[in-house]
């Protein structure tokens, strides 16, 4: 049995009655064949906004069609997203001044562009605020004690050690509100040594080196989530070290003390006086969410949507590729995804036993970009009045290129999901476990990503994500078969067998995690 007849089964209806039906029929040709389309070069990488992303957009939609599925958009399978894209001007290099002393962008700082104000400088004292977090239900505050008011606000990156990877994740993806919360008009991360290890500085600011993309709100704004932040940068090594000037502290001193287990360093105010510049250009460009609608058989239910996404676009074409191939064809992220999602939409509607909720699917735009889509389709809900979405199952990168006997459904055990997955693993003859491997952050609706888990391979799973990486970097790759070739090296696993690792085009994992890997088990 496999994943996607695991998801089958969750969507079906969470009763076990339901589960007990026959298995739904799914072809692993129709989702070679999905994949192979998706990440042809024809779409030349499917980057959000391109017309290679617009092709696979109507590709998704035709196959909706196809399967007898409902437009979520009147007269339309799309949902339109203007894209709002900012640029750092080159002729205007951005910096970090603490002190008086200047730190170019690029070198000790990370400092990206704004779409809002694009000509920039703003000036004032900082303050650290330990890691910067805030939490009524954790009783947390960071900033309690601190005057922020029209200040920058100094935080540590990330969560302190020790913290459940779930709480943290979520805490420190609100970061950004708890700063516009205290009064801040401005936010400094300084990078921890364990962020180091997982990304170090130049890896941090390739990934940063891009432009920052939002959609475009009705007000004709680039969206942004904390208005009041005017200006963000990250420091690090000699500009971190000048924020703390005359404040009797060291960066080294600092980093080991929140190496600790459960340490959660003590906020104080910094002497220097900070001055963020920037000059920024900005640009639009359209693209579009696909969606359709999967009717319920329970009428009593239908005003109770189940969400099931996958991303759509990936990373185009990249002139500063090394040799001739400069598309990311994006086979495993998220082409895989989709056509995972297209194969449950059509064992769902063609099965013969009808899910008791509706179900939305949405292949959704610029995930690579930061979850604009998702973002965008979450604050222009498409749904009747009355209506809401009472779960999401997402569909990216499920990773299913060795076979496995168990799945890790990341968020089940911290909603009403955790028993439904449950039981729908069983139906498809796999096991669940707990998740082993850190999450991105917390939803307020009950929300899994189901992944393939380690137990075949006598894994954890975050080895089983990792194996390899490193030693085969990810560069732009066309045919699909490059992900099962037999010349790719084998990687050695601790439990005494192996598995080869292929590269799957996938420009993400290069950007994102030192590399990326496909593994079968031989």
């Amino acid at each position: 049995m496999s994943l996607r007849l695991f998801i089958a089964a969750l969507a079906l209806g969470h009763s076990a009655a339901t589960l007990a039906q026959p298995a739904p029929d799914v072809s692993a040709d129709a989702i070679r064949a999905d994949i192979t389309f998706l990440s042809d070069d024809l779409l030349e990488g499917r980057d959000a906004g391109s017309r290679g992303y617009d092709i696979a957009a109507r590709y998704v939609a035709a196959r909706f069609a196809s399967l007898g599925l409902t437009q979520a958009v009147p007269d339309s399978w799309f949902q339109p997203v203007t894209l709002a894209v900012a640029d750092l001007d080159p002729a205007s290099p951005a910096a970090l001044i603490i002190g008086g002393k200047r730190f170019d962008n690029g070198g000790d700082v990370i400092i990206t562009a704004s779409g809002r104000e694009l000509k920039q400088g703003i000036e004032a004292q900082a303050v650290f605020v330990g890691y910067g977090l805030q939490s009524t239900r954790q009783k947390i505050d960071d900033y309690a004690g601190l005057d922020l008011k029209g200040k920058f606000a100094v935080a540590l990156a990330g969560a302190p050690v020790g913290m459940p990877s779930e709480i943290g994740a979520h805490l420190a993806s609100e970061k950004i509100m708890a700063a516009q919360r205290a009064g801040a008009i401005g936010l400094i991360t300084i990078p921890g040594t364990a962020q180091l290890v997982r990304r170090p500085w130049e890896r941090m600011k390739d990934v940063s080196a891009g432009p920052v993309v939002s959609w475009v709100d009705a007000q004709g704004q680039p969206y942004v989530r904390a208005p009041a932040i005017r200006g963000a940068a990250t420091a690090h090594a000699a500009a971190a070290q000048a924020l703390l000037a005359g404040s009797g502290r060291t960066l080294a001193a600092l980093r080991k003390e929140a190496d600790r287990r459960n340490a959660r360093p003590r906020g104080f105010a910094l002497k220097p006086l900070v001055r963020i510049e920037r000059t920024s250009t900005l640009s639009t460009a359209t693209s579009s969410n696909v969606l359709a609608v999967l009717p319920g058989s329970d009428p009593t239910l239908a005003g109770e949507y189940v969400l099931l996404m996958a991303h759509l676009d990936h990373e185009g074409i990249k002139q500063s590729a090394k040799g001739p191939d400069k598309i990311y064809n994006g086979a495993m992220d998220n082409a895989s995804g989709v056509a995972t999602m297209l194969a449950v939409a059509k064992a769902l509607s063609q099965g013969g036993t009808a899910p008791r909720r509706p179900i939305l699917f949405a292949a959704v735009t610029a995930e690579e970009d930061g979850l604009i889509g998702a973002h965008y389709l979450a604050r222009h809900p498409t749904l009747p009045a009355g209506a809401r979405v009472v779960s999401v199952v997402n569909l990216d990168m499920p990773i299913l290129t060795y076979d496995f006997s168990d799945v890790v459904a990341f968020g089940a055990e911290h909603s009403t999901l955790g028993p439904i997955v449950e039981r729908a693993a069983r139906a498809s003859g796999l096991s669940c476990r707990p998740i082993r491997c850190r999450p991105k952050g917390c939803s307020p609706v009950p929300t899994i990503i189901a992944s393939a888990g380690g137990d075949t391979l006598g894994l954890p799973d975050d080895r089983v994500r990792r194996a390899g990486q490193g030693r085969f970097p990810a560069v732009p790759q066309d045919p699909l078969s490059s992900a099962f070739g037999p010349d790719r090296p084998a990687v050695q696993l601790e439990c005494g067998g192996q598995v080869r690792a292929g590269q799957l085009p996938d420009r993400a994992g290069n950007r994102r995690r030192g590399g990326n890997t496909a593994l079968v088990c031989r």
